[in-house]
């Protein structure tokens, strides 16, 4: 695309994106089947990984985010992947996942194929941004249709793990969370339609004829809210909705409550689960909204809902808008580069460990960075680090959306690591942030993080 061509579709992409969507929450990378998770004062995010070119699932890896304000969320890379198991099929899929802390310790639930079938593992980490490994060298479980782990901790102190497809498995797990307290077995009552709803039928084709199934498909999430606990999963066959069965005790007995989500734009799956943050409750699922976006490219979105006064979950609508924030970015410490709530062009590294950075940067490329609180407007200057400068070029810092104020414009040369500018007419209170870079027509740098002074 031509320079002058690019600059006015990201013009127009950037006013419009000030102003609508902030779902999906992730947009350098597809982010499908979400696993939030509150721990030391931040939401810690565990999804999968669709491929950039999948036609079909198309999954190595699992990724790490987290947030302290809701709307912007900082990447923490792909810390583990099926590379990590030694008993994973790697020509196969990286599925769902959940992730828990307990006893200072991370475990991270996952599925993928092994030569026996489907298979659920368990790595164990000191912090999500690991580094992670397998800790008994074999699945957990292996069977027909064992993906989408959700794991448990009671207020008891017992853990849960509860998997499957078409199927409900249930395990209780020992202390060391990487074992079973006496196996597994299917969800007591699992065919009964008064726990999770009414029967579907499906063409069952090696016996010619249609049977009856649950209309449970996938991918369970397991909570307690006071005394009830809580199980939401995709149903109603493919294409899924979100729907949800309580009881009061994890093994039940279940009575199915309903739909609580339809089924998600472009996209004939839908995966995720609820949280509660800083008195807010919070629905995570996937849809297939962004560019280029589909049924085999999925993206993390987030909607606020409110308890109904009986305790039942109400029907959550699916916005464009996402959620409010519920903290600000503070400008004046470091801000990474992969901190963000909003993006055109640019990618993330795929790498492990603590190190992370924006890459791919073109231009005409931009982030938003929202809830940016400049304060009483003593912004000096603004720095900037930069790793691979390539072609070099400059980033342009804007309030509130890309031609509106422009307050500082850095330039990095090749080969120069940090680049520092004035600040103009220094924004005060709390504003959204555009980076906007601009150069040449190759590839500019990698960008580390920037801060003001």
């Amino acid at each position: 695309m031509k320079t002058e061509t690019k600059m006015l579709v990201l013009l127009a992409t950037a006013v419009c994106g000030a102003l609508q969507a902030a779902n999906p929450v992730i947009t350098t990378l597809y982010t499908p089947d979400p696993a939030p998770v509150v721990a030391d004062g931040r939401v810690w995010l565990f999804c999968d990984h669709d491929e950039d070119d999948s036609v079909v699932f198309k999954m190595k890896d699992w990724l790490v985010f987290s947030s302290e304000d809701m709307v912007n969320w900082t990447y923490h890379g792909a810390p583990l992947s099926l590379e990590t198991f030694a008993w994973a099929k790697k020509d196969d899929k990286a599925w769902a996942s959940q992730a828990v802390k307990r006893n200072g310790k991370w475990y991270w639930y996952i599925c993928c194929n092994c030569d026996k079938g489907d298979a659920i593992g368990v790595a164990v980490a000191d912090r999500p941004e690991g580094p992670w490994t397998d800790p008994i060298g074999r699945p957990l479980a292996v069977g027909a249709s064992f993906i989408d782990p959700t794991v448990f901790v009671d207020d008891d102190d017992r853990a849960y793990l509860v998997w499957g497809n078409k199927t409900c498995q249930i395990g209780e797990l020992n202390e060391d969370m990487i074992s079973f307290k006496g196996g597994w077995r299917e969800m007591p009552g699992f065919e009964d339609e008064k726990a999770f709803g009414p029967k579907l039928t499906r063409m069952n084709w090696a016996h010619g004829k249609e049977e009856p199934i649950v209309s449970y498909e996938e991918g369970p999430w397991l909570m307690k809210r006071g005394d009830t606990y809580y199980l939401s999963y995709p149903a109603g066959g493919v294409p899924e909705h979100m729907a949800y069965s309580t009881a009061p005790s994890p093994i039940g007995p279940w009575t199915y409550r309903g739909k609580i989500m339809d089924l998600a734009e472009n996209s004939f799956t839908i995966h995720g689960g609820n949280i509660e943050y800083k008195g807010h409750s919070y629905m995570f699922y996937h849809n297939g909204k962004l560019p280029n976006g589909g049924g085999f490219k999925r993206s993390t979105c987030i909607e606020e809902f409110t308890w109904n006064p009986d305790g039942t979950i109400p029907f959550i609508r699916q916005t464009r808008e996402g959620v409010r924030a519920v903290g600000t970015v503070d400008p004046f410490k470091r801000v990474e580069a992969e901190t963000m709530s909003d993006s055109y062009g640019i990618k993330v590294d795929r790498t492990a460990g603590t190190h992370h950075w924006i890459t791919r940067v073109h231009n005409g490329d931009w982030l938003k960075v929202s809830v940016v609180d400049f304060g009483a407007g003593a912004a000096r200057q603004v720095a900037a680090r930069a790793e691979k400068v390539r072609a070099g070029g400059t980033i342009e810092f804007f309030a509130d959306g890309i031609g509106g104020k422009r307050f500082a414009a850095v330039t990095f040369a090749p080969g120069q690591s940090v680049a520092k500018a004035d600040v103009t007419e220094a924004p005060k209170g709390v504003h959204d942030v555009f980076l906007l870079f601009r150069g040449g027509d190759e590839e500019l740098f990698d960008l580390d993080c920037w801060q003001l002074k």
